[in-house]
């Protein structure tokens, strides 16, 4: 589904990503897994087209991200959808109109009637049905983060990108963010990419797991391999964790 080549990208002085490349599977839930800083989100960028690589180039779907004009960007990306760290919603618009905002912009098609359930049916997904009225600035972390899923979802794309979907929320309202990313992917036959420095999450939603290090993917593969792996800097990296050792094996014999 998304083939990522060899993808180079520095800002000034700073070399992000050197050389990365990465396959995604049809209907998966990746996880990439990375300190702080390492370039995880500027993976995400470069996958949806905000951003161009260096070099290198990215194939979603069979498309080059990299050959997109001005007139076919949206067309060809518009599979794909992308959950922000920071929610990124309209602080001017209530839940309701940040919910239809991409209907409204872009499938005149659809008659109000049709908008309002089709937003109705996405706020009940998410566990915020009946607050289309209300603000952001109303709402807590946790619900902001589901609100601006159901934003995403409205429109059903079979292509999720999420940038730590569980940065800053408490144990529980986490759990319920994994929750959802899990029951979205099964509502819509997703393809995700989940970028995250959370093991807990990791666990709880991936398929795959990725170590992304020094600007490449050092390591891949399932689960159950993570936790045998050998790589030292994986180790380093699960040590430093807040999940200890014993945590991690029954998490993972969890989500087997």
């Amino acid at each position: 589904m998304i083939h990522v080549h060899e993808v180079w990208k520095r800002y000034g002085k700073l070399e992000v990503l050197k050389g990365l490349s990465i396959d995604i599977f049809d209907g998966e839930t990746l996880v990439i897994l990375g300190r702080s800083g390492v370039g995880k989100s500027v993976l995400l960028k470069q996958i949806i087209g905000l951003e161009m690589p260096d070099k290198g180039y990215v194939e979603v779907d069979g498309t080059r991200v990299t050959d997109l004009t001005a007139r076919t960007f949206r067309p060809g990306l518009k599979p794909m959808g992308m959950l922000f760290q920071g929610s990124a919603l309209f602080d001017s618009m209530d839940v309701g109109q940040n919910t239809s905002f991409y209907l409204r912009q872009h499938d005149p098609s659809l008659s109000p009637s049709e908008v309002k359930d089709r937003v109705a049916h996405a706020l009940k997904m998410v566990g915020l049905e009946g607050i289309e009225g209300k603000m952001p600035s109303e709402l807590s972390g946790g619900m902001r983060k589901r609100a601006a899923l159901a934003r995403l979802i409205v429109y059903r794309p079979q292509i999720i990108l999420y940038d730590e979907p569980t940065t800053g929320l408490d144990p529980i309202t986490s759990m319920q963010i994994n929750d959802l990313i899990n029951q979205t992917k099964k509502e819509l036959h997703a393809t995700s990419i989940v970028v995250t420095h959370d093991i807990r999450s990791a666990l709880a939603v991936g398929d795959r797991l990725a170590f992304h290090s020094d600007g490449k993917i050092a390591q891949i593969g399932l689960k159950s391999e993570f936790l045998q792996n050998g790589d030292p800097l994986l180790h380093e990296f699960f040590n430093n964790a807040i999940i200890d050792k014993v945590e991690l094996e029954r998490q993972l014999q969890n989500s087997s």
